[in-house]
């Protein structure tokens, strides 16, 4: 248990994570999470909040608006990089043998995650990791129109950004104690955003096992 504390100080410790990389850290991640396949482990939705928690407290080296702006900016052109994959692989990409940076049962995550909201995915899948890094490639798989992924895509950005960022920004201003308590966040953050992931891979295994059962 303690080991595992240590983890999440690790993992919550954005203020070295930041000053390592800087301001165009925060966009690569942001960029690759959301548009290369093996970006779906990065950490984005803590690290946009605590971004937003540091900006608060005047230890990122840009305003907010020039913080939320660019990340925006970055999820987009993220977006944008995962369709244009997903396009030119097409089809073959559910062939594709698993290895350390893909994983198969993630785009099939991604694609039922997407048969089910339909364009929507790509806006609520912001807020889940796995399928924010796989729904836009799925979308270029079946050629999603380019104008209707546009705007999903930009809709999603601006949602997932300034939901975070902000978040942790008007909280950091309202209360600055709350960096105290950062792996609470962190964890409460993790929860909630893996619920409906797991509730998925429930079901699809409830669902399977009945048709096995029936054939």
């Amino acid at each position: 248990m303690e080991s595992f504390w240590d983890y999440l100080q690790n993992l919550t410790d954005a203020q070295s994570i930041i000053s390592r990389g800087g301001f165009y850290f925060l966009l690569v991640v942001v960029f690759a999470e959301t548009g290369l396949f093996f970006g779906f482990f990065l950490p984005g939705d803590y690290l946009l909040f605590m971004a937003g928690l540091l900006c608060s407290a005047g230890k990122v080296d840009v305003n907010i608006s020039t913080l939320v702006l660019s990340l925006i900016a970055a999820g987009i052109l993220g977006n944008f990089t995962g369709y244009w994959f997903g396009y030119r692989t097409g089809p073959v990409l559910f062939n594709k043998n698993d290895s350390l940076f893909f994983k198969k049962r993630y785009v099939v995550l991604a694609s039922d995650f997407y048969n089910k909201y339909g364009g929507m995915a790509l806006i609520l899948g912001r807020f889940f990791p796995i399928v924010r890094t796989f729904a836009p490639i799925f979308a270029g798989v079946v050629k999603v129109d380019i104008k209707k992924f546009g705007l999903y895509n930009l809709i999603g950005s601006v949602t997932w950004v300034c939901t975070f960022t902000l978040g942790g920004y008007f909280l950091g201003r309202r209360f600055p104690q709350v960096k105290d308590y950062m792996q609470y966040i962190v964890l409460g953050l993790i929860v909630i955003t893996s619920i409906p992931l797991i509730l998925a891979y429930v079901k699809k295994k409830l669902v399977e096992s009945k048709e096995k059962h029936n054939t």
